[in-house]
Order: C-alpha cells, then sequence, then structure tokens
C-alpha cells in the first residue's frame, strides 16, 4: 500500500504563532513517518513552495488582517482552487473554521475525504469578541451545522470543544487530543538562576506564554498578579508573546507599577522551554482555549498551571493545575492554592499529567479520522524530504 497525499489548509499562522504551529509541524512530522506525503498550504506575504521536515510547505499570498498583529488568510479563492487541482489531495485537512469552509464543499465535489480540525470553540471566539451568550451560541450552531455537512469529518482536541457538535446532533465528530514534546519540555530544565534573573527578589514568578491579544485575554494575568501584590504576594509576572495589545498592556503595567516584565515574542523553543521551567506557576486565561499547548509544555516543565474554567485546560491540566473563574480574585485565589501544595509534590504532579499526553497517540488519531493508516512505521521521516525548518 503507497502513501496518500494529505492536503492541510490553515489560516492565522505566523513565525510568531504558537500552539497552531506547532501542532502542524508535529502533525506533518508524524504523517511523514507514517509513510505519507503531507503539503501544506498557508498565507504568507509571497509565494513560495519548498521542501521542509513536515514536508512540502506552500506558502499562497494573503492579506493582513488589521488589528491581529501580522494574521494572514487564504483570501483568494480562484488561487488556492488552481492549486488545490494542481496538487489532486488523497485527503484533506482544514485548519480554520471561517473563511476556508468552502472547502469541504471543494473535497465533496471532488470525491476527497475531507476533515476539518476544531482548534477552538465558534461560540467561544464569539463571546470573547463581545456577543452575548445566547447570540453566541445561535451563530455557532449555524456555523457548525454548515461544516458538520461539508467535512466528512469533525475532529475536536477535547471533550469540551466537541459539546457545541453535540448540541446541533452532528454524528460525524470525533477526537483526538494534542500532544507534547516530552523530551524537548522536560523539568530537568529549571534553573534557578534563570529564575533568579527574572523574578528580582519577588517570591513567585509568574509566566504568561500567549499571544496578547483580545481572544487570549492576556489583562488578566496583570489582573491576578495586582490582586496577589494586594493580598501581600510578592509576585512578579514575565509575558513572553506578541500581539495587538502588547503596547496597552506595557503602559498598563507602568501605570499601576506592577512588576511585569514583557519579553516580546521568543522565537527560540529552548528559550521557551527554560521560561517554562523556571516558572512557579504559569497563567493560561484565554476563556476560549481547547487545548492550550503552551499550558502542557508548562506542566511537562513541571510547572503547575492556573487556567481559565471557562476553557478546556481544566480538562486538560486536570489535578497538575486550578481552574478559576474569569476574576482577578478567582485567578488569585487558585496560584495560592496551587503555592500552599509542597513545591516538589506539584511539580511531579504537573509532569505526570503531560506524560499522559504525546505526539505519537495524537498522529494516531489524526491519522485514523483522515482514514489514512500507517504505511511505514520507522517512526522517522523519510530522509529526501529534510531540509530548511519552516517557519508557519
Amino acid at each position: 500500500m503507497s502513501g496518500l497525499r494529505i492536503v492541510r489548509l490553515a489560516n492565522f499562522v505566523t513565525p510568531a504563532s504558537g500552539g497552531l504551529r506547532t501542532a502542524l509541524r508535529e502533525l506533518g512530522q508524524g504523517y511523514l513517518a507514517a509513510g505519507h506525503e503531507p503539503v501544506l498550504i498557508v498565507p504568507g506575504d509571497v509565494e513560495s513552495d519548498r521542501m521542509t521536515p513536515q514536508g512540502r510547505v506552500i506558502t499562497l499570498p494573503g492579506p493582513e488582517i488589521p488589528g491581529t498583529g501580522g494574521y494572514r488568510v487564504l483570501a483568494a479563492k480562484r488561487r488556492l482552487r488552481e492549486v488545490l487541482d494542481s496538487v489532486g489531495p488523497d485527503r484533506l485537512e482544514v485548519s480554520d473554521r471561517t473563511t476556508l469552509r468552502w472547502t469541504g464543499e471543494w473535497a465533496r465535489r471532488h470525491r476527497v475525504h475531507s476533515v476539518m480540525v476544531s482548534h477552538e470553540t465558534a461560540d467561544g471566539v464569539l463571546r470573547t469578541w463581545g456577543l452575548s451568550e445566547g447570540v453566541a451560541a445561535r451563530a455557532a450552531d449555524r456555523l457548525n451545522r454548515r461544516s458538520a455537512w461539508a467535512y466528512s469529518r469533525i475532529v475536536c482536541t477535547t471533550e469540551w470543544a466537541e459539546r457545541e457538535f453535540v448540541r446541533i446532533g452532528a454524528r460525524n465528530v470525533v477526537r483526538a487530543p494534542l500532544g507534547v514534546d516530552l523530551v524537548h519540555c522536560r523539568p530537568g530544565r529549571r534553573s534557578t538562576v534563570l529564575r533568579a534573573e527574572h523574578a528580582g527578589g519577588a517570591e513567585v514568578l509568574l509566566l504568561l506564554c500567549s499571544r496578547l491579544s483580545v481572544e487570549k485575554r492576556p489583562g488578566m494575568a496583570l489582573d491576578a498578579l495586582a490582586e496577589l501584590r494586594r493580598r501581600g504576594v510578592r509576585a512578579t509576572l514575565v509575558v513572553a508573546g506578541d500581539g495587538p495589545l502588547r503596547t496597552s498592556l506595557i503602559r498598563r503595567a507602568r501605570a499601576e507599577r506592577l512588576p511585569a516584565e514583557f519579553l516580546g515574542y521568543v522565537g527560540d523553543r529552548e528559550a521557551v522551554a527554560d521560561l517554562q521551567a523556571a516558572a512557579d506557576i504559569c497563567l493560561a486565561p484565554g476563556p476560549a482555549e481547547t487545548f492550550g499547548l503552551s499550558a502542557l509544555e508548562a506542566l511537562a516543565c513541571g510547572t503547575p498551571v492556573v487556567a481559565s474554567a471557562s476553557s478546556a485546560l481544566p480538562e486538560v491540566i486536570g489535578d497538575a493545575g486550578a481552574a478559576a473563574e474569569d476574576t482577578p480574585r478567582d485567578f488569585a485565589q487558585a496560584v495560592q492554592g496551587l503555592l500552599a501544595r509542597p513545591e516538589r509534590e506539584r511539580r511531579e504532579a504537573a509532569r505526570a499529567r503531560a506524560e499522559l499526553f504525546d505526539w505519537q497517540r495524537s498522529v494516531t488519531a489524526f491519522l485514523d479520522a483522515l482514514e489514512a493508516p500507517a504505511v511505514r512505521t520507522t517512526g522517522r521521516p523519510a530522509p529526501h524530504v529534510l531540509g530548511e525548518g519552516v517557519t508557519v
């Protein structure tokens, strides 16, 4: 049996994006190792076509979305159709629930098995942009009915994300959790020197690794820091990430004299993992998160996580962290609750939880959804595709 050409489409991916970029890379490498031919198509500023460790990557020009800090979309339908016709996919995987939904109908017409990956809940995202719960749910239901009809399968990374499809009676939904690099992210990276450098004498080092945009609610990290300081907890916050809210967050921290250090986008994976291991607590305040790879990486580094109770992360972090309602008081209380546990105990629990998730299991689940069984089991990509890394 020969491998299948799995064409993957994704929007909202940039060199400075995090979780989705990581998932695309890990899944692509896994498909390649399983003997298939992954082809990733993403938007960029110029057109390109190259081979990478995750397979072939095609970049098509796409416009920037104002106010998103550089996110682009595959808006030229005619050109994308031409590329799809030229590449000739055996399977289609789409990581976008809005602008690329038409590709499900394209796949139906061409008799191509298609999968849409739900990386976030539609109603959750709509609520973060100001819609009321009822309006957001009705709009999400309409969107999800169309998606469930258009695609052969809908893949959800958590039970939490699956609920909105269960609500509309969709029967083609499967669950496939994401994973974490347990070798790269490990407790042994913890450095007391690095911790002291960023803590600056504070007793508690908090870390936020996130895109600084509305849907991620990064302001809650400052809210929690302020509340902890009011309670007499000598805490400081390090923010690793960039986005449209960065300037306003820095301005607020200075105005309120909050000990917060903004590092901007940290592109070095080693540096990010070192920060995650050095922190005492990582914060994940995004209420629409469905998996939260950054939070899982923190757990793998031995650092517990406080996450929004409105998101799917409580399902992911389990007892290795804490779920907090979306208020400064509750986030601060959750941080103090974790700190009350012995350090060794809470760090061992974090690592143990992360070990339940690995990328090979994720790759297998995604290939099952794509109806693309592995044809090679070496666990290593074919040598001829190895080349310069991709930055999407």
